[in-house]
């Protein structure tokens, strides 16, 4: 298994604009509901998504990073949405 290191560097090599654009981006492991949780901010707007272990594994082996793409994108896509409203 990867650790939130790795992972969120994988994150930031798919979207670059994280970090850079006032985006920040936090990942750890939840024991609970055995899923990777990322957690992205933008100044007082925060959202997350679950990502399974599988999923994670996929993506950073190269195999298949689609399910995590389509939550990344969709989480700042919500952002952006939640600050021009």
């Amino acid at each position: 298994m990867y650790n939130k290191e790795q992972i969120c560097e994988k994150i930031r090599s798919m979207y670059p604009d994280i970090g850079e654009c006032g985006i920040d981006i936090n990942v750890e492991y939840e024991q609970a509901n055995n899923a990777w949780v990322v957690h992205l901010k933008k100044d007082s707007y925060e959202l997350k998504t679950y990502l399974e272990p599988e999923d994670a594994n996929l993506c950073m082996e190269g195999k298949q990073c689609i399910g995590l793409g389509l939550q990344i994108s969709q989480l700042m896509n919500n952002i952006k949405e939640m600050k021009l409203s």
